[in-house]
């Protein structure tokens, strides 16, 4: 059968899969964002990011490399799909159509998408977003005359304040990513590779009901460890080194990420000093992650405790980022940044990922950070690390 009776059969026999949320959750979520829409005097939105159309629909897969769009207008929502993703459309998304292409023919998309968005006059897309690809937006701006507009934060201002369901969720994902990294500190000792610490964080966390992760465990040692960005290759760990992990657990496509560093051996003064630094760098954010503060605001106070190390170690400059539904090759949600200039106030409800971690090149990299949740009175923290460099 053709993809498209295939769709019939699923949709018959199947059904809807059993998933992470509840339809109430996502009707609150499409409500939210219709919302926005009428707000901003939109007719639609093309939505092209993996993430986004999750968030709204459910719609879950492995493969991302390939087209999909989402069109929301005030009365339906149209999912276009390859034929390859015929089978996850129609199984898990909350939407009133599915249509599809064939995989091999993209540029048959485009008919499908201007003929969903016939009546509307005024759309959004986000044109700073995931999967937007530009063939596909000239093809149906040339089919569809209307107002285009970018609107990349209709849906992220949404999605920066998670719901109870989602927050239970990502309370789930910290204590697997827990047992991960609790698994990985284990086996680390002179002699033992730095892909065999990997490998047992990855087993245990799968063990642990992760599904497949948006960033697959990150494992640094030695030098490598002063290197952002750098994973695990083979390298024998030696006496002294010490190892960066990082790990993201996945529940239904939420992660709550945490950094721990472990040292093979005796802790020297120097890296005694910096991890101090990165347990103050928290503690700070968390305190500063209060309603009605800004990010640039929490970022500054930050900023004086890492003052005194400025010219010995790197920072990336992103005290936090939001974190949330996400697909590979990142956990990052994108939709916030802890970081000098952004004015975007907290609120109750958003999850950060604090990513402190303090580099000195040539030599190795201190990280430690937890997952926080913004409350009343600051942040609380939904993982646990244990805060212990031996």
């Amino acid at each position: 059968m053709d993809y498209t009776r295939y769709r019939h059969v699923l949709a018959e026999r199947v059904g809807h899969l059993p998933a992470g949320f509840d339809a109430a959750e996502y009707q609150r979520r499409l409500a939210a964002t219709r919302e926005a829409m009428t707000r901003d005097g939109l007719d639609a939105l093309l939505v092209t990011d993996a993430a986004e159309v999750c968030y709204l629909t459910g719609y879950t897969t492995f493969e991302v490399s390939v087209s999909i769009c989402l069109v929301v207008t005030h009365d339906r929502t149209v999912l276009q799909v390859p034929s390859i993703e015929t089978g996850p459309a129609v199984t898990m998304a909350h939407v009133d159509e599915v249509t599809g292409y064939r995989w091999e023919r993209p540029r048959d998309a485009p008919e499908q998408i201007a003929d969903a968005l016939r009546d509307a006059r005024r759309v959004g897309v986000n044109l700073w977003g995931a999967g937007l690809r530009p063939g596909l937006l000239e093809a149906v701006q040339a089919l569809h005359a209307a107002e285009w507009v970018d609107c990349g934060d209709v849906l992220a201002a949404i999605r920066r304040v998670k719901s109870p369901a989602e927050l239970a969720v990502l309370e789930e994902c910290a204590r697997v990513t827990e047992r991960g990294l609790e698994a990985a500190a284990a086996v680390v000792t002179p002699g033992t590779s730095d892909s065999q610490v990997a490998a047992a964080g990855a087993e245990a966390m799968l063990a642990g009901g992760s599904e497949f992760m948006s960033m697959q465990p990150i494992v640094a040692a030695g030098v490598r460890s002063s290197i952002i960005h750098s994973n695990h290759n083979g390298h024998v760990i030696a006496t002294g080194e010490p190892v960066f992990m990082e790990f993201g657990a996945v529940r239904h496509r939420y992660t709550a990420p945490q950094m721990r560093t472990v040292v093979a051996g005796p802790v020297t003064a120097s890296m005694r000093r910096i991890y101090e630094t990165c347990s103050a760098l928290v503690d700070s954010l968390s305190g500063a992650m209060r309603p009605g503060r800004s990010f640039d605001d929490a970022a500054r106070d930050a900023e004086t405790i890492l003052t005194p190390l400025t010219d010995e170690v790197f920072f990336s400059g992103v005290f936090g980022y939001t974190v949330g539904v996400q697909f590979p090759p990142s956990w990052v949600e994108g939709t916030g940044f802890i970081a000098r200039g952004v004015e975007t106030l907290f609120e109750p409800g958003m999850v950060f990922h604090l990513p402190i971690c303090l580099r000195r090149p040539g030599e190795w990299g201190i990280g430690m950070s937890e997952t926080v949740v913004v409350e009343r009175d600051g942040a609380r923290s939904m993982t646990r690390n244990d805060w212990r460099l031996p």
